[in-house]
């Protein structure tokens, strides 16, 4: 029941709330001034008046605002064709849509929605902590934590240090295929390190127990160490670092491209790691994180296998469906942060019909390597996320895969709760409990086990 309040209480809580938990009311209220100056000066650079920015609907369905929770109301929208050029061309090979159609999809991601890379990111020298052999439940396990140390020669009055821990089966000495989860080593609700705890009636193990007992390892990265999740942080972390304390320009990377910077980077050191298998590498995230995991597995190549989480918009939700959570709510001073400035136009002068490219493409980016969707029921997990537009994102990348010689979900109807669609590179499964891919671990796992061949080390 502990961890069930946990994550029921992480799922409710806002993403500006859960960045002020724990702060005074002093240093709330130095947060919130920090963020709306960084938001309206993003705001004056994009030449947007503040009263032309339209509201998102509220995540309350008793609000008189209540975002869209009926199919029955969901808008008539087109998507764009992940597989027609910009000139109006057609995709007829994988030489095409590597050479060509893929890049014009990246520019636009990119541009208008998670903004750029910066030419000039320093580079990460990673430590080893400590090592030690300890118990993750029942599971013997190596377990090294880590610090990623971020070079700020250019601007010492940042300092970016990743937080890292990496966990592999104590009875081998080989090499294991590895997890990388974004999420907490430390609890925000208490300082200690968080613990495996079992999910109770479902009777399953964690899921680190899970993969340890089939011989491979598990490691989690903390976001907040790579960015602050909040607008009042852009002018620090690894952002903030790169551009050396000054405000963010219209496409620069916004926390969620930096948050997958820093798995990259989490790579760069597993290559290094006689206990790590490089070329079996997966990436997991829930929520925020979910949005993270997929533009991790999008754009880093060394990613082989995707599990994302209730990643909802912004993530593998179609952003022109009018369903749960919007682009409103996105762009807003709560969330912007996690996105370039440009994404802001599509709240006013724009609308999200504008947007040049959508969800489906990129999960497409992905292909050909297998992607795992997964989602809560809508009873337990609500209707925010709206499962049925991550479906959809997933269901419509399938001509990509299948122009480059995969299967796809093999149906465009949305499954009934539970029913794994697990038979291609595209998965889909929704779950019957809530805001976590606890109950789906152990289906991925087998999904998994196609493309990482035995479950078992060497």
């Amino acid at each position: 029941m502990k961890i069930l309040k946990y994550i029921l209480l992480l799922s409710c809580i806002s993403f500006s709330a859960l960045a002020q938990f724990g702060l005074t009311p002093a240093q709330r209220d130095s947060l919130n001034k920090i963020t709306t100056a960084d938001y309206n000066n993003m705001l004056q650079q994009l030449s947007i008046n503040p009263a032309n920015l339209r509201k998102g609907p509220s995540g309350n369905p008793k609000d008189s605002n209540a975002a869209n929770s009926s199919e029955e109301k969901v808008n008539h929208y087109t998507l764009p064709n992940a597989l027609v050029l910009n000139n109006g061309q057609k995709v007829k090979s994988a030489k095409d849509w590597f050479d060509k159609r893929r890049p014009e999809i990246v520019e636009d991601f990119e541009r208008e929605i998670y903004g750029r890379l910066p030419k000039n990111i320093p580079t990460v020298i990673w430590q080893v902590v400590s090592v030690k052999d300890t118990m993750i439940g029942s599971q013997a396990i190596k377990e090294k934590v880590l610090k990623g140390i971020v070079d700020n020669t250019a601007y010492p009055s940042v300092r970016v240090e990743i937080n890292l821990i990496l966990a592999t089966p104590a009875a081998t000495t080989n090499a294991v295929p590895v997890v990388l989860e974004f999420g907490f080593i430390r609890s925000p609700f208490n300082p200690g390190p968080i613990k495996a705890i079992g999910l109770g009636s479902s009777g399953e193990p964690t899921w680190q127990e899970q993969l340890i007992s089939r011989g491979w390892g598990y490691a989690i990265i903390e976001p907040t160490s790579i960015q602050a999740d909040n607008g009042a942080g852009l002018t620090r972390g690894i952002i903030g670092l790169v551009n050396k304390g000054e405000y963010r320009k219209p496409d620069d990377w916004g926390a969620l491209r930096a948050w997958a910077w820093g798995a990259s980077r989490a790579i760069d050191y597993f290559e290094t790691d006689k206990n790590v298998d490089a070329k079996r590498l997966a990436i997991e995230g829930l929520s925020r994180y979910g949005k993270a995991a997929i533009l991790a597995m999008a754009f880093e190549p060394r990613f082989s296998l995707g599990f994302i989480g209730s990643s909802g918009a912004g993530g593998v939700k179609i952003l022109r469906r009018v369903f749960g959570e919007q682009v409103e709510n996105l762009a807003s001073s709560g969330e912007y942060h996690w996105f370039s400035g440009n994404f802001i136009k599509y709240t006013s002068k724009l609308s999200p019909d504008d947007l040049p490219v959508d969800a489906h493409e990129l999960v497409a980016l992905c292909a050909p390597r297998p992607i795992f969707i997964s989602s809560g029921s809508p009873q337990v997990e609500g209707q925010w996320g709206d499962a049925k537009g991550m479906f959809l994102g997933a269901a419509h990348a399938g001509p990509v895969y299948r122009l480059l010689g995969k299967k796809d979900l093999g149906t465009m109807e949305f499954p009934k709760l539970g029913m794994p669609l697990t038979d291609g590179e595209i998965a889909f499964r929704q779950h019957a409990g809530g805001h976590s891919t606890g109950p789906n671990w152990s289906t991925w796992i087998a999904w998994a086990c196609r493309y990482w061949g035995s479950c078992k080390y060497d």
